[in-house]
């Protein structure tokens, strides 16, 4: 896990790959490199150390026929498996995952991405013919953002980076009309600054000559329509839960500690759970979640019963009201968009914690109730896109008629024959994951922690997707299958419990403890460059309804204070 940067092209900016490092030096905090080719090319990387802790698995690294460098970010799950097939093939000089990813590459070619099983963004430069290959895991788990500027190609794990090469930093006035009117956060390709871009899931980028292509690798429908049609549950679930083991235990790759992000639902519990059938003892093992003292949003009872079968260390961290303020601020610098909410904010913490107490990988339930139809609006077709709300979180009256007349209208693909599994697809690519994942990268690098999700293994998913819908939704409850996979090993209370989204107090929080630290980001938005975008009559009625108990949801008040932090 680490940052990586890039500058193809103009000479005159590549000075500025150390600038574009240090912005991202979180990311990597245990070496940072660079390569340069002759005012052709300038690589650079931020290694944070979790397999082949050695110096030579430094990057950028080049194979031994100094014809590729890469610049590599993530983890290949499979790379010992990858590394035992190409034994014949290349000298390998480390242990590292790194090597395998460049020789599988320098022997397949852009086919190798089919092979690799795991989170990741990588740069690879051909010193022989100057072009450079670029590539992005199958659900955007690791982030790529560039820009082609003035045919030079500039690129980097976080926006920020790509600013600190002198990249003007403009609002892209669509996403952002966008964000306010219904929530999106972006297509794929996009970002809510302009000319800045960001490398879509499954996608490659091929730069040569000053041209940049950009093509899809991997196309998620044909894998799905690929699998075999199950109509035995049994089987279903026999298959599934060797894939849940095996893709938890090839998550335990590491030379570093790892350690567990729990929350008190079936997720962390399926988690845990099946971590302990592919572990010899996990009892060791640090487990973190976090809290608010109060009763009405804190899992911690649930997350203690889970734990207690386990024996895992907990730790548990507190988030308090008095703390806001400047996590956001902080984590907003980290974030370079728009983020979640406090509960972003809470989940930062358990990294902060976690990397005090030396643990730099932690694994996490994340993506599970996408693919097993587990929010309450996969089976009521509200066509929502956020969990528990009923009431519209956008408030289209607090914009300026013009601004939010830029938002543009969102007709998301429907590739399969079923509203559910297409609603599915959306927040698998579209919506709740790529936010997720975005947020939680930050979050977690922030610290120089590692975070990984077993139940985004791409076979998994596709298999899970595959499913008939009866396989997943129960007596008007989603994720049937995981459920009774683990019922043999987790109580019953557990295991049948509703859906809970994860929360925190946010709601009282901002309209109480947090009222004046939200007032003063109204007052900046009002005497802000960017002002003209909302309507100020409309911004003081909105609070002032939220203040007198009209707070059923706080996401619009979120959205203003975002704003304030990042554009003021």
């Amino acid at each position: 896990m680490c940052g990586i940067a890039g500058i193809i092209g103009a000479e005159h900016f590549q000075f500025q790959i150390n600038n574009m490092l240090e912005s991202q030096a979180h990311r990597g905090p245990d070496f940072t490199g660079t390569y340069f080719d002759n005012g052709f090319a300038t690589l650079g990387h931020n290694r944070l150390s979790i397999i082949d802790l050695s110096s030579n698995a430094n990057q950028p690294f080049t194979d031994t026929t100094r014809r590729f460098t890469i610049v590599f970010n993530g983890e290949i799950y499979n790379y010992l498996e990858l590394r035992d097939s190409l034994k014949d093939d290349y000298d390998f000089k480390t242990s590292s995952d790194t090597e395998v990813l460049l020789a599988v590459f320098i022997k397949y070619g852009k086919a190798c991405l089919k092979m690799l099983n795991g989170m990741f963004s990588f740069a690879i430069w051909d010193n022989l013919n100057k072009e450079l290959f670029a590539a992005r895991d199958r659900f955007g788990i690791k982030p790529f953002y560039y820009s082609h500027y003035n045919k030079n190609l500039i690129f980097s794990s976080e926006i920020k980076a790509i600013h600190k090469v002198g990249i003007e930093k403009v609002p892209n006035e669509y996403v952002w009309s966008g964000y306010f009117v219904n929530g999106s956060y972006g297509a794929p390709n996009e970002t809510f600054w302009e000319g800045i871009n960001q490398l879509p899931a499954g996608h490659f980028l091929e730069y040569s000559n000053g041209s940049i292509k950009v093509e899809e690798w991997y196309d998620f429908v044909a894998r799905v329509q690929e699998q075999p049609k199950l109509t035995n549950y049994q089987d279903a679930k026999a298959i599934y839960t060797k894939l849940l083991i095996d893709s938890i235990k090839l998550r335990f790759r590491a030379d570093v500690p790892v350690g567990f992000n729990v929350s008190g639902g079936l997720d962390s519990s399926a988690l845990l759970a099946l971590a302990n059938i592919s572990q010899k003892d996990i009892s060791k093992i640090e487990a973190f979640t976090f809290y608010t003292n109060d009763e009405n949003y804190d899992e911690l009872p649930w997350v203690e019963q889970i734990i207690a079968a386990y024996k895992n260390p907990l730790n548990k961290i507190l988030l308090s009201s008095n703390q806001v303020s400047e996590i956001s601020k902080s984590i907003s610098d980290f974030q370079d968009e728009p983020y979640g909410g406090i509960p972003t904010l809470a989940y930062s913490r358990l990294f902060a914690s976690a990397s005090k107490k030396g643990v730099k990988v932690l694994l996490d339930g994340q993506g599970m109730d996408e693919q097993l139809a587990g929010y309450d609006y996969y089976r009521n077709t509200s066509n929502a896109t956020i969990q528990g709300v009923g009431k519209s979180p956008f408030r289209k009256n607090m914009l300026n008629n013009v601004f939010m007349g830029l938002a543009l209208k969102k007709d998301y693909p429907k590739p399969f024959n079923s509203s559910i599994k297409n609603t599915q697809y959306r927040d698998l690519f579209y919506t709740k994951i790529p936010r997720a994942l975005r947020f939680n990268d930050r979050v977690s690098m922030a610290h120089s922690t590692e975070l990984r999700v077993p139940f985004l293994d791409y076979r998994l998913v596709e298999f899970a997707f595959s499913l008939p819908m009866e396989f997943k939704l129960k007596n008007n409850q989603g994720k049937q299958l995981l459920r009774d996979v683990i019922s043999k090993y987790v109580d019953e209370k557990v295991t049948y419990a509703p859906k809970r989204p994860l929360q925190t107090p946010q709601r009282e929080w901002l309209g109480e403890d947090l009222k004046e630290y939200v007032q003063n980001c109204m007052n900046s938005i009002k005497s802000s460059k960017y002002k003209a975008w909302f309507n100020e009559r409309e911004l003081d009625l909105e609070w002032h309804r939220y203040l007198a108990g009209d707070n059923q949801s706080s996401f619009h008040i979120w959205q203003l204070v975002n704003f304030s932090l990042l554009m003021t």
